[in-house]
């Protein structure tokens, strides 16, 4: 049976209240390894999802609060219109009222059938005003349910999720387009626990097939515009058609999304996408369009009304980017959001050649 050994006694040389060791014994004590804090990786997996949105949420809840959400404040130019506007409705008013007196002195026939018809004219009048702000007041809530998701998605907030994520379904309850989507979103309400998935998942199955028609709607201008452009003998001709198909694509765009701009809509709607076209400097995510316009100068040297045309095209697309972003109930979250190359590749000399 082996015995251990004793330590050897040490001497200690006192200095005070401290311990001196010698020489010898520190280079016997065995080193001590200094162990460093790891980084939580569930701690970091969560701030990149906290961060996960792929497009630029803050330009767009900006050009939404520019456009869309603005409220009307007291301003001096405000107070010049409304007063112009409201002594133009008392001309209009007393033209028409004179009209019928008019009617009324030649014949009782024609005097009924003067004011039946200004009845008429007020009635369809009072239904138009209504379907404006009734549409202005859809375009809100669909601008306020963008804001509310990303706030949910970013706090992950599983009751404010599902809330949300009710209200979208509700949006889009009369489009029977959109039926198995939201009954597969319902499903997902009573089984899914985290907020994010849950969003994420209403992105994917309800938002998703509307970009994709979004998209066909986008590239099909795109097309028509540089196509129009390169054939056509006029500028002014080029200029008229260039914003006319911007208007109509601006306006199809948010009806694909449950959008019904009137005229005052469209008008809160285009300040929504001018805003936007301006904080971003209108480059879409990972496309610049002087690289693209560079890029492609091929075109400029075969015909100048061809580069033209491809130009006209690539700003009809961001004009089409900036109202998919700021007409889009959700966040850019699961889904990518798409640049000018990935909605008009035909714009491309690498997809010509290919071609």
């Amino acid at each position: 049976m082996t015995q251990q050994r004793r330590p050897r006694p040490r001497a200690f040389r006192l200095e005070g209240d401290q311990t001196v060791t010698s020489k010898a014994d520190e280079a016997r004590r065995p080193s001590v390894e200094v162990v460093e804090a790891e980084f939580d990786a569930f701690a970091r997996e969560a701030a990149e999802l906290a961060d996960g949105m792929t497009g630029d949420e803050a330009a767009v809840e900006a050009a939404q609060a520019d456009g869309m959400l603005r409220r009307y404040v007291f301003s001096w130019g405000g107070v010049f219109l409304s007063a112009v506007s409201g002594l133009l409705s008392l001309a209009l008013t007393m033209w028409i009222w004179g009209v019928v007196e008019d009617l009324f002195r030649h014949s009782a026939i024609l005097g009924t059938l003067g004011l039946s018809l200004a009845g008429i004219a007020a009635v369809a009048a009072i239904i138009s005003l209504t379907r404006e702000f009734r549409a202005i007041g859809r375009q809100n809530r669909i601008a306020k349910l963008h804001v509310a998701l990303a706030e949910a998605h970013a706090s992950d907030d599983r009751k404010a999720a599902r809330e949300r994520v009710g209200e979208l379904c509700k949006l889009y309850e009369d489009r029977p387009d959109t039926g198995r989507a939201r009954a597969l979103l319902k499903d997902y309400l009573k089984q899914i626990i985290d907020g994010r998935d849950l969003i994420a998942l209403a992105e994917s199955n309800l938002v998703a097939p509307l970009d994709e028609e979004a998209r066909r709607e986008i590239a099909g201008a795109a097309k028509r515009v540089s196509v129009v452009t390169a054939i056509s003998p006029r500028a002014l001709l080029d200029v008229l058609f260039v914003v006319g198909q911007a208007v109509v694509l601006m306006r199809r765009i948010a009806e694909i999304y449950g959008g019904r701009p009137g005229l005052f809509g469209f008008f809160k709607l285009a300040r929504s996408v001018g805003a936007h076209l301006a904080i971003t400097g209108g480059m879409a995510v990972g496309d610049s369009l002087l690289q693209q316009a560079l890029g492609h100068g091929i075109a400029a040297r075969v015909s100048a009304k061809l580069g033209e045309g491809v130009l006209n095209g690539l700003l009809t697309a961001r004009v089409g980017l900036s109202a998919m972003a700021v007409c889009r109930p959700t966040p850019f979250i699961s889904v990518k959001q798409p640049g000018v190359s990935d909605v008009a590749p035909f714009l491309f000399r690498g997809d010509k050649t290919k071609s």
